[in-house]
This record gives structure tokens, C-alpha cells and sequence, in this order.
């Protein structure tokens, strides 16, 4: 048991559990993090994808009752059919384009310009999204309509290019869409499920040759903290949004985006495929 590697597991798993459902983009965070603890290999880099699955445990726990009620009740209640089909619909547009893209998105978009770009310009979407006027059409995710669903499902594919945010694309797209903020945010969680489960299920698949028995100390670290971070930030987001916008979201996203440009013209982080 190496304790400065499970030291790093634990920063990463923070740093993933904190950024996942924020819209500021975990994996531009997790670059940086990876690149200024030297943990960026390509075991670093499947470490990162997968500790993914211990944010989307936290949403399931923290909506476990409306999970286990989806569920249970698919064969009869139309209240969980209806969910159940929105985040189907919700999911397949940005894994159609991800599984026929992927190669060419890590080739070309993993680069510096290109993430810094997008994390500036989700920044500047974010301010005016904020300041246009926001009519409410979908109040709660309970009255989303397969069409909804789809829409949101095409703001995903946005998340595709490196630094956009999943989250800032689903939410922001959602509220663009006539979605109030909870209803937004809700649906965002939601559709996580399925697109992190099967990413980190397909990394694994693909990268297995990089697994060993002797870092499974360091994998149930990150699971664990990457968890127990993301429960907080999910809890203390639904909060927030009861009496908040995602300003503060979008000059954070500005400024990071001047860290990644600065970090990488100074040669500091190698901002490689990821």
C-alpha cells in the first residue's frame, strides 16, 4: 500500500466528486489534477474515467427512493415509464455521436486552445442564458415530454468537445428549453446515470490489460471519495438553485479557462488525449 498513491487517489476522487455535477467540466479539472500529481499515465487516465461510477452512486443513493419507485413500478405506473423513456431518449444522441466520434474527438479536441475555448465560451453561453428571460414550461421533470427529453439529449452532444461540461450542457440547454432550474438539474443527474455507467464500463472493457489486483487499495479509495464529494455537491446544489443562478458558475468557468491557456503556455501541464 503505497500511501502517497492513495493520496492521489484521493485528491482525484475529490476533484471528480465536486466537479461532475457542477456545469464547470470535470475532465478539465481532472487533467490538471492528473498532470500536477504526476498521475497522469494511461493507468491515471482510466482512473479517472471510472471513479466517475462513484459520483453517479452518490445521485443514486441521494434519489434511491425515486430510482427504486422507477423500477418497481416500469411494467404499470406512467409516472416511471415516463421517466425511464425520457432518459433513454435523453442518452442516445450523445452516445450515437460519442461511439462514431471518439477517436477523432481524443485526436483533435484534447488540446489546450480548444478545451481553454470552450471553457470561456461555456462561460460567456452561461452569462447569457442567465440574462435572457427564463420562461418556466416544465416545472419538474415528472411533466417532460419525450420531446424535452430529446432536446436535452442533443445539448449532451456539446459535452463531447473537451471542457464543455456535461452538466453545463444539459442544465443550461434545459433551462434554454423551458425547464425551471430543479427540473434542469434533476434531469441533468438522471441522465448521468446511464452515460457515466456504461463510459466507465467501456473504459474498463477496453483499458482491462491496465487492471491489477495490487491497485484495488487505490480504486476503492477514489470510488469512496469521489462518492462521499459528489453526495455533498449534489445535496448542497439543490439547495443552491432554490435561491441561485449559475453566475458565479460561468466567471469560474472564464477564469479556469485563463489557468488552462496559462498552465499550458508555460509548459506546466501536458494537455494531452485524456
Amino acid at each position: 500500500m503505497d500511501p502517497i498513491l492513495l493520496l492521489k487517489a484521493a485528491i482525484l476522487g475529490v476533484v471528480e466528486g465536486f466537479t461532475e455535477f457542477l456545469p464547470i467540466s470535470s475532465t478539465g479539472h481532472l487533467i490538471l489534477a492528473g498532470a500536477l500529481l504526476d498521475f497522469n499515465d494511461a493507468r491515471g487516465k482510466l482512473f479517472e474515467i471510472v471513479i466517475q461510477s462513484g459520483a453517479i452512486i452518490a445521485v443514486i443513493w441521494e434519489y434511491r427512493a425515486r430510482l427504486a419507485g422507477v423500477v418497481t413500478g416500469i411494467t404499470h405506473d406512467a409516472r416511471a415509464q415516463r421517466l425511464a423513456i425520457n432518459v433513454i431518449i435523453g442518452f442516445i444522441p450523445a452516445a450515437v455521436l460519442g461511439f462514431l466520434f471518439a477517436r477523432a474527438i481524443k485526436e483533435h479536441l484534447f488540446t489546450a486552445p480548444v478545451v481553454a475555448t470552450t471553457f470561456i465560451l461555456g462561460g460567456f453561453v452561461i452569462l447569457w442564458a442567465e440574462r435572457r428571460q427564463h420562461t418556466v414550461r416544465v416545472e419538474s421533470v415528472d411533466d417532460m415530454t419525450p420531446l424535452d427529453a430529446l432536446k436535452v439529449g442533443f445539448a449532451q452532444i456539446f459535452a463531447l468537445i473537451p471542457g464543455t461540461s456535461r452538466s453545463g450542457s444539459t442544465i443550461i440547454g434545459g433551462l434554454l428549453f423551458g425547464l425551471s432550474r430543479k427540473a434542469a438539474t434533476e434531469f441533468s443527474f438522471f441522465l448521468a446515470i446511464p452515460t457515466l455507467i456504461l463510459a466507465s464500463l467501456y473504459s474498463l472493457y477496453k483499458d482491462r490489460a491496465l487492471l491489477s489486483v495490487s491497485d484495488l487499495d487505490m480504486w476503492i479509495v477514489g470510488l469512496v471519495t469521489a462518492f462521499v464529494s459528489a453526495f455533498i455537491c449534489v445535496r448542497w446544489l439543490l439547495r443552491y438553485i432554490a435561491t441561485h443562478d449559475f453566475t458565479i458558475f460561468a466567471w469560474y468557468r472564464i477564469a479556469f479557462g485563463l489557468v488552462i491557456l496559462l498552465t499550458w503556455q508555460m509548459g506546466w501541464v501536458q494537455w494531452v488525449e485524456h
